[in-house]
């Protein structure tokens, strides 16, 4: 398993399908997952320590973790088949469920959970970007600083 951290979520054109990027600690390589809109904004706002007014389902998760005495150690990127990414939580009662990886990304962000990719995922959908590119990825992470969860939109799939 490798660490990842998140590099932000963006909207893929013409599509219009929202990813997120993340990004392997200590290596090269990026996984872009392709993710609903919901859970764009979701992972959205937690990078921008937005609270909501109300919670959202992933902060209500975190909100019965916590009132439940759970805690998320970790999350997992374990699997892609067929072009579907699998996720699994980690707690620390020794607990594994199986998850969207766009759910775990948010929850992992709302609990300070390490996120992790398997040596499989990344070989199979990862993305090495040499240095010499790295201008790039910092373009793109000042785009992400200057979009808002808004920008998503809420359209049904």
């Amino acid at each position: 398993m490798n660490e990842l951290d998140v590099v932000g979520v963006r909207v893929e054109m013409p599509s219009n399908q929202p990813i997120v990027l993340l990004r392997e600690v200590g290596g090269d390589r990026y996984l872009p997952i392709w993710i609903g809109p919901g859970e764009a904004t979701a992972i959205a706002f937690a990078q921008q320590g937005m609270t909501p007014v109300r919670p959202l389902t992933h902060d209500l998760f975190r909100n019965v973790l916590e009132a439940v005495g759970q805690q998320l150690t970790e999350v997992r990127i374990t699997d892609l088949r067929e072009g579907v990414f699998y996720a699994e939580l980690v707690f620390a009662s020794g607990v594994e469920v199986s998850a969207r990886p766009s759910d775990a990304i948010a929850l992992a962000l709302r609990t300070g959970a390490p996120i992790y990719g398997s040596d499989g995922v990344l070989d199979e959908a990862g993305i090495a970007i040499p240095d010499e590119q790295e201008d790039e990825v910092e373009r793109f992470r000042e785009f992400l600083d200057q979009i808002s969860p808004e920008d998503f939109g809420s359209s049904s799939q």
